[in-house]
């Protein structure tokens, strides 16, 4: 039986030249979920946001949509999965306000961070410690894609990220844990900015339904957002995988 499929962009802006594509009553975010079921918040990664914000984010979405929050760069970028205790707890606690519209976390690694099993298990078993909810893992280091590490994050329950374009071949397939598979497509070839054409979307669209079929809960997240293509991307790939073009 096919599971879970979700599709939507790193943030909730509109182009100017989609807007017909949703309802026009609202603001931004309850227009966007007017068409698409999931979206990542990006901000958290830099700045902090109060409890209120996010509940208000929850409150503006209806009941079958979710959200990713990815998680701060002073925890995977500055401190580098290191000491974070702290900073983790009150992520988790500002982000929890999502209530049952929080549908995982994600955690983007900077290139210059290698793979080391110390410091990683004892940073997703403190992450499990503290939330069970489906996160997945953006590493950007050779280290992360060998057997080792994608037997790790399984055993913590981590998803490994597909990217597009992936800093290497293992890169564009999901890995780890099963319990969520995960595509991020960040433009191709320029990163943020590239458009999709139909044949990538296509095959997209098979891989999703694929790991839909298999059980796999799946989410496409489109980040080429410069140009606001990932608007237009995300509503094609909805459109290939509803019932009527399996």
């Amino acid at each position: 039986m096919a599971t879970e499929v979700r599709v939507g962009c790193a943030g909730w802006s509109i182009p100017g030249r989609y807007r017909t594509a949703f309802e026009s009553d609202g603001s931004a975010l309850e227009r966007y979920a007017s068409r698409l079921s999931a979206a990542e918040i990006n901000s958290s990664f830099y700045r902090a946001h109060q409890p209120a914000t996010y509940a208000r984010w929850a409150e503006a979405v209806p009941a079958h949509f979710r959200f990713t929050v990815k998680i701060p760069r002073a925890i995977s970028h500055e401190l580098r999965l290191r000491g974070t205790g702290a900073l983790l707890d009150r992520f988790l606690d500002e982000s929890g306000h999502l209530g049952d519209r929080l549908g995982g976390l994600l955690l983007q690694l900077p290139p210059s961070l290698a793979f080391d099993a110390r410091v990683a298990s004892t940073f997703f078993a403190m992450l499990r410690r503290h939330t069970a909810v489906p996160v997945a893992c953006e590493p950007r280091h050779a280290g992360w894609f060998d057997e080792a590490a994608e037997a790790l994050m399984d055993r913590y329950g981590i998803a490994r990220v597909a990217a597009d374009p992936p800093r290497m071949d293992a890169g564009a397939r999901p890995a780890g844990a099963r319990c969520w598979r995960y595509w991020r497509w960040h433009g191709s070839p320029r990163t943020y900015y590239s458009d999709y054409d139909e044949q990538a979307l296509h095959r997209l669209a098979a891989e999703v339904r694929v790991a839909s079929t298999e059980g796999h809960p799946s989410w496409v997240i489109f980040d080429n957002t410069a140009h606001g293509f990932a608007t237009a991307n995300a509503l094609r790939l909805q459109a290939l995988l509803e019932p009527a073009h399996a």
